[in-house]
């Protein structure tokens, strides 16, 4: 297998190839920025001047060879301390697929950090030191990948040269992660043994583990199946802009422009604008400043309308014989990423495509005990990283599908009214468990300030 950058003329032809968005995962210190550094590094990636700066970096912290985590590690405090703390993307092509790459924290004060790698992931790569086998951590990072409904999963064994590459080892740890996994729901597993450091099955087939006999990990990233069926998908435009020049030259041109978060838009085609459930036909679609047959995801266009009908920023055009319902009360299953508590009875506003509205939070139904993976009924409050049930009540109705149908239309933010912070990222219906009854208990929610609904 031939793993060397593609040339100039091989990326004229990329747009050829399919592209994966992949992110890295793992607890401390489980050498996830070495990995991603190897993986950059050994499939030649990597710029003359940016290997030469590492190697610059490494001298001076006395390191006879090249710290490759310093590749993705750009931050001060994240080479001072060894650790990653801001999501790190990067970009690569190989001549048979192009990659963007989300290396996310793994220290558990940052897990918010990487629900925001993995919410566009197609695939994630779970690391776990082979001397630790499986932890808390390992369990909330497979639980956060069913739960955004991240259809591969790789585990990467790594610093198997520290464990003389022993296959027992190796086994274990993948038949534990893979039931947890499993019983997650997560479609596909992948185990696969590595040494980051020693660059063992990350581009090139190690020649300590004769006993395995499955790809390197860069050969699965190129090889997996990527399913890009969102132009399939029930078709949303949320309206981001509307367009209204008013010059001599368009007097009367009135376009609605956002990008197309799934499926496919047709000239002629009727649509509904939600939530005010107006009708109309797209009488045309701008591209790039040209008119088109159709659009599809995801595409940012401007779409026009044969009617003088009311939309703004925050409605949704939808196809009027797909049109989802729309509703005041949002159950969803919630990772909560503030400092601060979510409690019953708290204001938030609640952040749905390019909409924002008001909202209380009802009710807390459960929360997700990642050991045993049962529900603690009705807890009244979710703390930093804790994943759990939650029933939103919001001052305007909202079409909201179901996050296993759609990521982008199924998925909102809860935010803090008073400072802007994000205190939640929610997926909508179901989620990877069986949700638990509905809590009994009094309406906690206030009356005052326009937020009772």
């Amino acid at each position: 297998m031939t793993n060397s950058t593609a040339t100039a003329a091989e990326f004229a032809g990329l747009s050829a190839t399919t592209l994966l968005r992949f992110a890295t995962a793992g607890s401390v210190d489980d050498g996830k920025s070495t990995l991603v550094g190897r993986l950059l590094h050994d499939s030649k990636s990597v710029l003359a001047d940016q290997l030469e700066a590492v190697e610059h970096a490494s001298r001076n912290r006395g390191q006879d060879t090249p710290d490759l985590a310093l590749l993705t590690d750009g931050l001060r405090a994240e080479r001072e301390q060894g650790i990653t703390i801001d999501v790190a993307y990067r970009y690569f092509a190989t001549p048979r697929r192009r990659f963007i790459l989300a290396d996310t924290p793994g220290h558990v004060q940052y897990t918010r950090n990487m629900v925001t790698g993995a919410s566009t992931a197609e695939l994630t790569v779970i690391l776990v030191d082979a001397r630790n086998g499986v932890v808390e951590q390992t369990r909330r990072h497979a639980a956060i990948a069913a739960l955004l409904r991240v259809p591969h999963v790789v585990l990467a064994v790594n610093k198997m040269d520290l464990v003389a590459y022993a296959e027992e080892v190796f086994a274990d740890i993948a038949e534990e992660f893979t039931a947890y996994a499993t019983e997650l729901g997560v479609p596909e597993v992948t185990a696969i043994p590595i040494s980051a450091l020693a660059g063992d099955n990350v581009v090139e087939p190690s020649a300590h583990m004769d006993w395995y006999g499955g790809p390197t990990v860069l050969e699965h990233l190129e090889t997996v199946p990527v399913s890009h069926d969102l132009a399939e998908c029930h078709a949303r435009l949320p309206v981001q802009y509307v367009i209204r020049p008013q010059t001599a030259e368009l007097p009367d041109y009135r376009g609605y422009a956002g990008q197309i978060a799934a499926g496919t838009f047709r000239v002629g085609e009727s649509v509904t604008v939600l939530p005010s459930g107006r009708t109309s036909t797209i009488a045309g679609i701008d591209l790039l400043g040209e008119p088109v047959d159709a659009a599809w995801t995801p595409q940012s266009v401007t779409v026009l309308l044969a009617d003088d009908v009311d939309v703004s920023r925050g409605d949704l055009i939808v196809p009027t014989v797909d049109a989802p319902a729309t509703s005041q009360d949002i159950e969803a299953t919630v990772c909560h990423v503030a400092d601060t508590p979510l409690v019953v009875g708290q204001r938030v506003l609640l952040k749905h495509t390019t909409r924002t509205v008001k909202a209380i939070v009802k009710e807390i139904p459960s929360r997700l005990t990642l050991d045993d993976l049962s529900q603690h009924r009705e807890p009244g409050r979710l703390v930093t990283n804790d994943i759990g049930r939650v029933k939103v009540r919001t001052a305007e109705p909202l079409a909201v599908d179901a996050y296993a149908d759609s990521r982008r239309t199924g998925s909102f933010l809860l935010i803090d009214p008073a400072d802007g912070t994000t205190l939640a990222a929610g997926m909508a219906g179901e989620s990877f468990t069986s949700t638990t009854a509905p809590a009994a208990g009094a309406d906690a929610a206030g009356e005052d300030d326009g937020w009772d609904f």
